[in-house]
């Protein structure tokens, strides 16, 4: 009933393909891939420096290549909606100026990695990018690209290794190159994902605690709404401007420093809507952590709970939902054997995710097909590994 998607190695053959064919029959010498990830639950508190508890998904991006004995770079990706054209080539000059963003977008996670790379000057390549992770669905396709990316350069050019600056030279790439303010959590769990494991990442410290979830008779259901808001980039700047506002009035480093009874004191200070958004990621933030104890108590109807609680604050509070993530969430929760469901990722659009009993599976899809007014798309997923390196 699920959407199948690629596996990795069929993934990381059409690549090879694809290689041969721009390249003159060719064979890459690297291969490598990074998951996208499905947050379960912790949305928008890790620009807020709070906690999140992701997972990484079966879904990934896929690099093959070569190093070249120049400085010229020709990448290729095969992501049919990644916008045109879908090779670029630049020379790898000494001043930043060839990695500066452009057009096609796409490019610019290869670019931003390739300028925020933490090791001797990368010399020239060709690579081709394929991928798994649908785009604008909410599940990272971004960070996945870009600790894709990284783990490819660190084949052909070692740096020293360590995980958590690999993660955060992938965020710097997407704030300097694509513009996004984003938190740390989707680098991180894509280059730190564990197999059978969600992270509870304390996105402060960068410290990430693994929390099991691998239980045989429960299956995560990623929901994909298949619609994109057009407010998803503006308004994420907006929400995190207002955060910036309440803890700057609150007179904290960050929200994740705040109470629900600090912000009750200041409440005659906010107006109503930085209110809210600070209501929102300091519950959000404590739902987290109560989430993954009830995760390693087995708790999956507390943890199903916290879900919705979760969603529906990031609905009312931070406005960030929209009628077909309700839709779905709703007639998610309405199936016996679902413990939870909320939206994940920015918003707007993209995809819920959905906790539930394995065997009620078959009966959430078509239940979900038959009240969703779009046409959903369905990934039965597990917990996977992070990036690596491909035989």
């Amino acid at each position: 009933m699920a959407s199948s998607f690629s596996s990795v190695s069929e993934l990381a053959a059409a690549a090879r393909r694809l290689y041969g064919q721009v390249f003159g029959g060719e064979s890459p010498q690297v291969a490598v891939c990074a998951p996208g990830r499905v947050n379960l639950i912790g949305e928008h508190t890790d620009y807020n420096l709070g906690f999140v508890l992701p997972m990484a998904l079966p879904l990934v991006t896929v690099v093959v290549g070569s190093q070249t004995s120049g400085q010229d770079v020709t990448v290729v990706t095969a992501t049919e909606d990644a916008d045109e054209p879908h090779r670029v080539d630049f020379i790898l000059s000494g001043d930043a100026s060839s990695l500066s963003p452009g057009l096609p977008s796409w490019a610019n996670y290869v670019k931003g990695v390739i300028h925020h790379y933490r090791a001797p000057p990368v010399s020239g390549f060709k690579a081709v990018i394929a991928s798994s992770v649908p785009l604008g669905g909410g599940l990272s396709s971004s960070a996945s690209l870009e600790v894709a990316f990284y783990t490819f350069l660190q084949q052909l050019k070692p740096d020293d290794g360590d995980k958590v600056s690999k993660a955060v030279a992938c965020q710097k790439a997407e704030h300097t190159h694509a513009h996004v303010p984003c938190g740390i959590m989707d680098q991180f769990v894509s280059v730190l994902g564990r197999e059978r494991h969600a992270l509870l990442i304390d996105c402060r410290s960068l410290e990430a605690t693994p929390v099991p979830l691998a239980d045989p008779g429960l299956v995560i259901l990623i929901t994909n709404s298949n619609v994109k808001h057009s407010l998803a980039g503006s308004e994420y700047a907006v929400r995190r401007e207002q955060c910036e506002k309440a803890a700057a009035i609150l007179g904290k480093p960050s929200l994740r420093d705040a109470t629900m009874k600090d912000l009750e004191g200041v409440r005659d200070r906010l107006d109503e809507v930085t209110y809210q958004r600070a209501h929102h990621v300091i519950g959000e933030i404590e739902r987290t952590i109560q989430a993954a104890d009830a995760l390693k108590r087995a708790a999956y109807e507390e943890f199903g709970k916290l879900m919705v609680e979760s969603h529906n604050s990031l609905r009312d509070l931070y406005e960030v939902s929209c009628k077909e993530l309700d839709e779905l969430v709703a007639a998610a929760m309405e199936v016996e054997g679902v413990f939870g469901s909320r939206m994940t990722g920015g918003g707007f659009g993209g995809c819920t995710v959905t906790l539930l009993q394995a065997q009620a599976t078959d009966k959430t899809i078509l239940h979900l097909k038959e009240r969703y007014s779009g046409t959903p798309t369905f990934y039965v997923t597990t917990p996977s590994e992070g990036a690596r390196v491909l035989s």
